[in-house]
This record gives C-alpha cells, sequence and structure tokens, in this order.
C-alpha cells in the first residue's frame, strides 16, 4: 500500500500538483504538515527531484524540527540535504557567506530586543530625541513596521512630507541604521531585508539560489509580512514552483507586520495558480468545528470553507459565567483538578486568554490549589540578566565590532570601571570613526582616561585571551572559561545571595545548551562554530521551550497557542472590552474586529475533545471594576452548540451566575468599601492611589465626597440614552443620590457597564 493512499482525495491532489504556483488552504486540524511532508517526499521518489532543490519554510523552529522529523522517517537517505528552515534561519545562512557584499563583515551579531532598547537610548541620546514625546518602544514599532514593509530610511523620510513627527521618526531610523551598521550588527527585522536586498543587487547571488530552490513550500502563508512575500518572490521567480500553505482565517499577527491580503490575493499575483481546500479536520469533535464555523462565518474579508470532521459530535461547548474573575479563575482550576482526578492528566489542559494580564488570578488559584502549571510566552530563558551577560561575552569574543556586547559586560563582574569611563571611551571613539573595543584597547589614546587606563588593559586583555581559545576548545569548555576566569559565578554570591542559586541553574542550564548544539551539529556533520551557536540561541522563540513530555497545565495567551491543541481548552474572559477588546470594539476599521474574532477561531480550534468557555459579569481591571457583556463572538454561537450548566438559554440572554461564596463575598466587601469611587478613579482626583489602609480607605472616602459637587439633578432619566466623551453611547439604568452628587449607572454600547458621579462623567442626552 503506497503511503499517499492514506491521505484523502484533497490532500493526494496536493500532494500530486508539482509544477506551478499552489495555494492550499489548509483549515485548522486538516493536516496539512502531512501533506507538504508526503509533498517532498513524491517530489523525490516520484518525480526524481534532486533532495539539493527543495526548499521548506516555517514560522517557528519547533515546526521546523518536526517537519525535519517526518520528512527524514518518509524519505530516510538523502533527505538532509533538504532546506527545512524559518525564515529568519534560512537568511542567516544566506547572509553568512554574502552580506561581506552589502558592506558587512560575515561575523555579523544578531540584536535580540533588549539589545535593541539599548541602541535605541543611544540613537535618542546622540539625535536630541525628547523620549517623554517620543516613546522608545514606538520608534522602535514605527521602524519595525517600516522595514517590514520595505521600506528604508530614504522612502521613510520621503513618504513623511512636511509631518514633524514622521520627520523626526526617519532621522531616528536614520541613525539607528548607521549605528547597527557600525556595531556589525542586525536586528531580526534585518535579517530579512538584507536578504532581500542582497537579491535585488547581486544577479549572481539571486541566480545562484534560483537554481538552487527549483521547490518551494512555505508554511502559515498567511503570517507573511510584506518583505517575507518579496523573498519568496524573489526566490521562486525562475522556475515558479511555489507551493504556500496557509488559513486566512487564522491570520492573527498584523501586529507583526503580517498582511493577510499575501493569502488572500494570491490568485492575482499568480494568474496561473492552482487552489485546493482542505477543509476535513482530523483534531476536533463536530461541535466544537461548528461553533468555530458559525462564528468565522461573520467574517467578510475571508476565503469561504468549512471545517468537517469525521470524529462525532462530542461534547456540547461549555459557557460558564460567573460574577468575579476570582470565581472563573476558582472554577477553572477546580475543574481541572475534578477532570485529574477522573483520570486525566495536567497536561491534557491548557488555559487560553486574550492578555498576559489575565494569568495573575490563575496563577493564585493554580498555586493555592496544588495544581501544576508552566505559562508560556513569560520571560524567555535568554532574556535573563546572567543568561544575557554570558552570551555578550560570547559575542564580544566572536565580534568585537558589537559595542552593546562590549558596554554591557565592560564592568561585569565589577573591576571599577565606571561609567565615566565607558562615557569617554564612547566619545573617543566617536571622534576618531572607531568602534568601542578597538577604542579601550588602546586607553593611552583616551583623554582624561586616568587610572582606569590599566583596568581597561586587564579587559582587553581578557577577552583577547578569550579569542585565542576558540579554535582550541569546545564552545562549552570556552563558556566554562568564561565563567571561571571572570569568577562571573561568585559575583553572583556577592550581589544577591537569595536569587543566586537560582541564575546558577540557569547557567548550568546555557552550558547544557552549549553541549547539546556541538553534539546536534556533529550528529548533523556540521562544523560547531561560536557564531552559529549565537545564532542558534538568537533564533530561539519562547514557543520552543514548551515541554510536551512535562505533566502541567499550560497557560498561555490565544496569539501563543496557535499551532497547537489539547484535549480540553479554556478560553477564559470572554467579555466584549476583553475579548474583543475596547479598542477594537471602538475602532472604525472593520478588519480589527475581524481580526479579533479570527483570534477566537484559532482559540476555539485548539480543542480537541472539550472546549470551556467562560467570562465574569465584572473583573479588576488597571485598578477599575469594569462590568462586562458576554463576548459578542460567544453571541455568534448558536444555542443549541452550548451547554450553559443547570440550565439551555439562548445567548442572547444572559448566563446563570456560579459564584464562589468566599470570593464574592470579599468582592462583595470591595464594592462596598470602595464604591464608585475606586471603581471610577475618583480617589485619584483626590491625590488618593491606594485604599489597603484604614488611613487610605477614609482619604477615598473624603475624595469621593469632595469629587461631588453642588448642583440640581442631571438632565436625563432612567431610560434615557446618553453620551460619554469616553465610553460612547448608552443607556441609564439607575440614578442615585450620593449626598452631594449623584451615582450614575449606564450600560455603554461598547465598554458595558459603569457606574461614575454625573458631574464628573458630563453625560450628554441624546434621545
Amino acid at each position: 500500500m503506497s503511503i499517499y493512499d492514506k491521505l484523502n482525495e484533497p490532500q493526494r491532489e496536493a500532494v500530486y500538483h508539482t509544477d506551478g504556483p499552489l495555494l492550499i488552504l489548509a483549515g485548522a486540524g486538516s493536516g496539512k504538515t502531512r501533506v507538504l511532508t508526503h509533498r517532498i517526499a513524491y517530489l523525490i521518489e516520484e518525480r526524481n527531484v534532486n533532495p539539493w532543490n527543495i526548499l521548506a519554510i516555517t514560522f517557528t523552529n519547533k515546526a521546523a524540527g518536526e517537519m525535519r522529523e517526518r520528512v527524514d522517517s518518509l524519505v530516510g537517505f538523502g533527505s538532509e540535504s533538504i532546506w527545512v528552515s524559518t525564515f529568519h534561519s534560512m537568511c542567516v545562512r544566506i547572509l553568512r557567506r554574502f552580506i561581506d557584499r552589502l558592506g558587512y563583515d560575515n561575523r555579523f551579531t544578531i540584536y535580540d530586543t533588549d539589545d535593541q532598547k539599548t541602541l535605541m537610548k543611544e540613537v535618542c541620546k546622540k539625535v536630541a530625541i525628547d523620549t517623554k514625546v517620543f516613546k522608545e518602544r514606538s520608534l522602535m514599532s514605527a521602524i519595525s513596521s517600516a522595514k517590514n514593509e520595505l521600506i528604508l530610511p530614504d522612502e521613510f523620510e520621503l513618504n513623511a512630507g512636511g509631518d514633524f513627527a514622521k520627520l523626526k521618526i526617519a532621522k531616528v531610523y536614520r541613525e539607528y541604521e548607521a549605528q547597527l551598521k557600525a556595531n556589525n550588527a542586525l536586528d531580526f527585522d534585518d535579517l530579512l531585508v538584507k536578504t532581500v536586498q542582497l537579491l535585488q543587487t547581486q544577479p549572481d547571488v539571486l541566480e545562484n539560489y534560483q537554481e538552487r530552490f527549483r521547490y518551494i513550500m512555505v508554511d502559515e502563508y498567511q503570517d507573511t509580512n510584506t518583505v517575507q512575500f518579496q523573498l519568496v518572490r524573489l526566490l521562486a521567480g525562475k522556475y515558479r514552483n511555489l507551493c504556500v500553505v496557509g488559513d486566512d482565517d487564522q491570520s492573527i499577527y498584523k501586529f507583526r507586520g503580517a498582511n493577510i491580503r499575501n493569502i488572500l490575493d494570491f490568485e492575482h499575483e499568480f494568474s496561473d495558480a492552482c487552489v485546493i481546500k482542505l477543509e476535513q479536520n482530523y483534531r476536533s469533535t463536530g461541535n466544537i468545528l461548528n461553533a468555530a464555523n458559525r462564528v468565522i462565518a461573520n467574517n467578510k474579508g475571508r476565503k469561504e470553507k468549512t471545517l468537517w470532521t469525521a470524529n462525532g459530535e462530542g461534547e456540547l461547548v461549555h459557557l460558564r459565567q460567573f460574577d468575579t474573575g476570582y470565581d472563573e479563575a476558582d472554577f477553572i482550576a477546580e475543574d481541572i483538578k475534578k477532570e485529574v482526578r477522573a483520570g486525566a492528566s495536567y497536561n491534557d489542559h491548557a488555559v487560553l486568554y486574550r492578555t498576559n494580564a489575565q494569568s495573575r488570578l490563575l496563577e493564585e488559584k493554580f498555586v493555592a490549589m496544588n495544581v501544576p502549571y508552566k505559562i508560556v510566552g513569560g520571560v524567555n530563558f535568554y532574556a535573563r540578566r546572567e543568561i544575557k551577560d554570558l552570551l555578550a561575552y560570547l559575542k564580544t569574543i566572536d565580534n568585537g565590532m558589537d559595542d552593546i556586547a562590549v558596554r554591557r559586560i565592560i564592568n561585569v563582574p565589577k573591576r571599577g570601571i565606571g561609567l565615566t569611563t565607558i562615557n569617554r571611551i564612547q566619545e573617543s571613539a566617536a571622534e576618531r570613526g572607531l568602534g568601542f573595543y578597538e577604542t579601550l584597547m588602546a586607553p593611552e589614546l583616551i583623554p582624561g582616561i586616568g587610572r582606569s587606563a590599566a583596568k581597561l588593559d586587564s579587559f582587553a586583555a581578557l577577552i583577547e585571551y578569550f579569542k585565542g581559545l576558540t579554535g582550541q576548545m569546545s564552545i562549552t569548555d570556552l563558556l566554562r572559561e568564561v565563567i571561571e576566569k571572570t569568577g562571573y559565578m561568585e559575583s553572583l554570591d556577592s550581589e544577591d545571595k537569595e536569587d543566586a542559586q537560582a541564575r546558577k541553574e540557569n547557567i548550568d542550564e546555557l552550558i547544557n545548551k552549549a553541549a547539546a548544539y556541538e553534539e546536534a551539529a556533529e550528529d548533523r556533520d556540521e562544523p560547531a562554530t561560536l557564531s552559529a551557536f549565537l545564532e542558534e540561541v538568537a533564533l530561539v522563540a519562547d514557543i520552543d521551550s514548551l515541554d510536551e513530555e512535562q505533566d502541567y497545565v499550560v497557560l498561555m495567551t490565544l496569539h501563543s497557542a496557535k499551532g497547537l491543541e489539547f484535549p480540553h481548552v479554556y478560553l477564559a474572559g470572554m467579555e466584549d472590552g476583553l475579548f474583543p477588546s475596547y479598542m477594537t470594539i471602538t475602532s472604525d476599521d472593520r478588519d480589527d474586529l475581524e481580526e479579533e474574532r479570527r483570534l477566537c477561531y484559532v482559540g476555539i480550534t485548539r480543542a480537541e475533545q472539550e472546549l470551556t468557555l467562560t467570562c465574569a459579569r465584572r473583573r479588576m481591571v488597571r485598578g477599575e471594576t469594569q462590568y462586562n457583556k458576554i463576548s459578542r463572538f460567544i453571541k455568534e454561537i448558536p444555542a443549541e452548540l452550548l451547554d450553559t450548566g443547570s440550565r439551555r438559554i439562548e445567548p442572547e440572554t444572559e448566563v446563570p451566575v456560579q459564584q464562589n461564596t468566599y470570593a464574592h463575598a470579599r468582592e462583595a466587601f470591595r464594592a462596598r468599601a470602595f464604591g464608585a469611587a475606586y471603581s471610577n478613579g475618583a480617589g485619584k482626583s483626590s491625590g488618593v492611589s491606594s485604599g489597603k489602609s484604614s488611613q487610605g480607605l477614609a482619604s477615598l472616602q473624603k475624595g469621593s465626597q469632595l469629587a461631588a459637587g453642588s448642583g440640581g439633578s442631571p438632565d436625563y432619566a432612567e431610560g434615557d440614552r446618553v453620551r460619554h466623551v469616553k465610553f460612547g453611547e448608552g443607556t441609564v439604568l439607575e440614578i442615585r443620590s450620593g449626598g452631594r452628587d449623584y451615582e450614575v449607572t449606564v450600560d455603554f454600547d461598547s465598554a458595558g457597564v459603569r457606574k461614575m458621579f454625573a458631574k464628573f462623567a458630563k453625560l450628554v442626552k441624546i434621545s
């Protein structure tokens, strides 16, 4: 029996269509990785294509590793010649060979987000940018967006016209690029941009890779941005054997620059393209898929498709509404405990939410109830201070031109080189047109360096000693030598004894990583170089740290969950104002709400057997009690697909509240104690920021009294329609006399139920 006989008809059609442009619209759980790997096998075994001529591009290292393993199991001998890679890893390999054509040294450094922030601070200082007006994070985001669209500094400045703000950003962009070049460094966006520039300006390099990659496959095509599209278009330009796989209904990375038009307009870019839909889902039950289909059908900007399954209908989608966020977290923790007692594993469960901040209540409940959990997408291992310090040493050893790395470690561990000395080195380097490390190697030429000269000599000698070891010992041994010779472990004990052990364990894990890298390189029969090790570390994503063998509940944002699946999924915080977000609801751009709906679709389709949707009537958000309606996405699911607990109801009506007595009593006390003053910020107007002490509570209550001004009753009544400057239009539910002012409760169309004082609310009657 052929391996292709196990595929369904559309899957086989996609595998056998090997020539020319092909768009595979692969619904969630429809076996797209299986199709891609079988397609590679078919090219090699049936079409006699040289494995060397095949390129498969994925978005994460985890996905690339899984695809590599599956291709190896299908093809066997020769499969190691296939490039299975992420976009960024592929670009690094190309740039390591040819970036000198663009004026860079081939041993360039890759800057992570922290490195970029450090550099951006220096750039802002150099070009006299007021960071109170132009936030560094916003500047980085603007530059990243420009690079995603292949807009370089000259074009950015031209597009700015007479816009003062954009001209300022253009100035920062130009200097930022100049500093990257001076440091022989690239940020993540540059890996793509520089590769496109290389292929556009070097015809022989383009010809080389077009000949090399005669058959190209791109996974998760809906997540590509403009620069990635141009890169693929260039590589496939000669033979046009381009196969892209994706699902427009799962395009959720607009904030990262993803352009959904790449997949929606594929047939316009390639008029002879073949389009094949994969709609049979192998992951979820029928009821889960029916719910997903009904939600996503409300989007206009999509290609028509409907998921179906032969798995059976399964359980209804569980819907539970609670009085507070505390009750919601309590239910989820208890429900997981109940299922584990019945024989399930903790790692069968995942809790997904819209924002990272929602994890706090869940964590508290899980700790209190001894539920093991892991947050995916939290602090990246490689972002920890001790890891970044040691990697900075390795970067300096590998690329002395990386000023950011050198400055990070010049006084780590402390060796008496202060900020004044560092600034003088920087000034001297700028005046002489040299790099930071190159300048400090000749301290006698730095004005005003004084007694620090000997310390700089000692530091430079240490780095040069390490450089001399790179060809004589393994990366693992070099790392151990750096740790020993710098006295880094001892410095941890002297700085923070309580935290030192955890940091040492992290360092041990970094050594493990180096050893694992060298072992893997040996298995691939490739040289284990320091540059390649630093590349691999720089390209690791948070999701790659998920260990599916460990027994813990996974907590993660919906964005982080894409590509994963779990037997039981909880979607928490399903409320208008939270998901979809308030910003999305009030946006004039329909595309924003459609992307949120796609995110909901992704969350629903992560569930294999059970899906539980939870929401709360009120929730603390940024110190304010927020009253929320059930998410409009829940209302898009037909009532017959929902299990609401004790009784069946229509989703347009309220779900019966399920309360935890203690949590409810605590929230009720807080509401009585702080009242509208706390939940609507009146305490802030009196200069009070906290009500944790009795004195604070008294001040807060006094603040609410001061906030109430004199005057007659409002010119609107209960039932009237009113408008608020921030929350928009709504209906007045209740007006209560609060002594010197009136407390008004309004059900806003977009923002939900809010309580406020009439004097400060300044509501305008509209009907």
